[in-house]
Parts: structure tokens; sequence; C-alpha cells
């Protein structure tokens, strides 16, 4: 191998870490927050279930989904360059949870109280915009 084959190769190997830097961040935010969420809800689901009027055992259930879900993100985010691919399936993921979460609080599934409705809305908000976010990073990475 040449020289400048040699530079070429890293040289994009360190073009295409630093277009990746904004989707790692949008990934490892997502993956906090959801991981945080779901400690949440395995610590204290008595207590949040209480100020949603939701179900406990509902609320584990969901927040061993979250804290494993987030660990798996995390994982990705600190990937150099994250895969296409895995990142594609958290985008979808994502917004099938925020689309389900509108038709959750729609729909009155789980019977929340009003600060419960607020709170599914309030998800499917943030859940929603990590995913504009990430294929936003994804883009600028594929580009």
């Amino acid at each position: 191998m040449t020289t400048s084959q040699t530079s070429a190769r890293f040289g994009t190997a360190a073009t295409n870490s630093s277009a990746a830097r904004p989707l790692r961040l949008f990934l490892g935010l997502d993956a906090a927050v959801t991981a945080g969420n779901g400690l949440i809800y395995l610590i204290a689901a008595g207590p949040v279930g209480d100020l949603l009027d939701m179900n406990a055992g509902l609320l584990r259930g969901i927040g061993v989904f979250l804290t494993v879900y987030g660990v798996l993100v995390g994982v990705l985010a600190a990937q150099q360059v994250p895969s296409a691919a895995a990142t594609k399936i958290v985008i979808e993921a994502n917004l099938l949870w925020a689309v389900a979460s509108v038709a959750t609080a729609l729909f009155g599934w789980f019977d929340p109280n009003t600060i419960g409705t607020v709170w599914i809305l309030m998800q499917a908000a943030v859940v929603g915009g990590f995913a504009v976010l990430q294929i936003s990073g994804l883009r600028k990475l594929t580009d």
C-alpha cells in the first residue's frame, strides 16, 4: 500500500468519525433518557403508578424493556461510527413507540389519569424528537 492510499484510508475513517459525532450524541441522549426512565419505572413503580394512575406491574414491565433498550442504544452510540442498519432499527422503534404512545393517550388504554395522559404524550414527543434527530444524524453520516 502506498503512502497516499494509507492517508486516504485513514482520512475517510476520520471523516466518518467526525460525521458520526451528531448521530452518536443523539443516540447517547436517547440511551440515557430511555434507560433512566426505565430505571425509575423499575425502582419506583408504586409511587409512579399512583401518580399516573397506572398499574405498577405494567410500569415494571415497561421499565425492564426501556432499561434493556436504553443499554442497547448506548452500545450503539459508543461505536465510533454507528451501524446504519442498527440506527434505522432504533429510529423505527422510536417512531413506533411515539405512535403507540399517542394512540394509548387518545384511546385511554391503561386508563391513566390526566397527569398520566400528559406524561404519555410528553414521552411520545421526546421519543419522536429523538427519531427526527437520529434521522438527521444518519443522513449526515450517509451523505
